[in-house]
């Protein structure tokens, strides 16, 4: 029964932070459309343009928000970018495996032991994991949505690698606003911190305390770090690894010939 309790509470959560979170896209967006027929300069209609065509359709919300420079021009976020900054950081596929491998990494050691260490156990823990993951991305994504604070990591692939690390570190503790500045990522704070803390109602009572919570929490802006880092380096080292890959295939056509 308490099972089943569980089980409900945390599918009843999950729609309503979804539901929620795209009301006030919507709201957003309903009220950037009326400014868009006011008389505007031709790079304003341009980036306006551009932001358009990046309007999700029904399966584009799942596709990442394209990654963002931090020397170039600042266009800020959009609803709908920050709407797909949500579906793919929550379920997305570059988000999935990290929480899939925590899961059996609690599940191999048995953390918490309420949940056994078996598959019905890891289905629990993979859970708890993605509702946290949608609690605390809804919290960030409304609250930054108010704050005008953008969620989304800013390369500098330019710059040396001394830099491009500080940058991963910064940008998990600080957000690009509106105004072309960083600030602290209050936004994040809150997501990180009161997902956490709010799951305890629902987590069973060993690990449902203040310390597990605040351990999560530390737990939490690592995996923003590492996301960070991912972002910063991936787009390099796919581009090696394809560049590696078409030399040698163009060396065994050579070699055919």
């Amino acid at each position: 029964m308490q099972d089943q309790t569980n089980c409900g509470m945390l599918s009843s959560l999950f729609v309503s932070l979804v539901s929620i979170l795209l009301a006030t896209n919507l709201f957003a967006l309903s009220q950037a459309i009326p400014s868009e027929s006011t008389g505007e300069s031709p790079r304003s209609l341009l980036s306006n343009q551009a932001e358009h065509s990046e309007a999700p359709s029904s399966f584009s919300v799942f596709s990442p928000v394209k990654p963002q420079r931090l020397e170039e021009a600042y266009h800020p976020i959009t609803p709908s970018q920050r709407l797909r900054w949500f579906v793919t950081g929550t379920v997305g596929p570059a988000h999935m495996p990290g929480v899939a491998f925590v899961s059996a990494c609690g599940t191999t050691v048995n953390r918490p032991g309420e949940y056994g260490p078996h598959w019905t156990g890891f289905a629990d823990r993979l859970g708890i994991g993605v509702a946290g993951s949608a609690l605390g991305n809804a919290m960030e994504a409304s609250g930054g949505l108010v704050l005008r604070e953008d969620p989304r990591y800013f390369r500098v692939p330019q710059q040396r690698l001394r830099v491009r690390v500080g940058n991963v570190v910064r940008l998990t503790f600080l957000a690009r606003s509106r105004n072309d500045g960083l600030k602290p990522a209050y936004a994040r704070y809150v997501g990180v911190f009161g997902s956490n803390f709010l799951s305890n109602s629902w987590r069973v009572r060993s690990e449902a305390n203040a310390q597990d919570a605040l351990l999560r929490s530390s737990e939490g802006l690592a995996g923003r770090m590492a996301a960070n880092a991912f972002g910063e380096f991936w787009p390099d080292l796919k581009k090696y690894f394809f560049h590696k890959r078409n030399q040698a295939a163009q060396q065994r056509l050579k070699n055919a010939e």
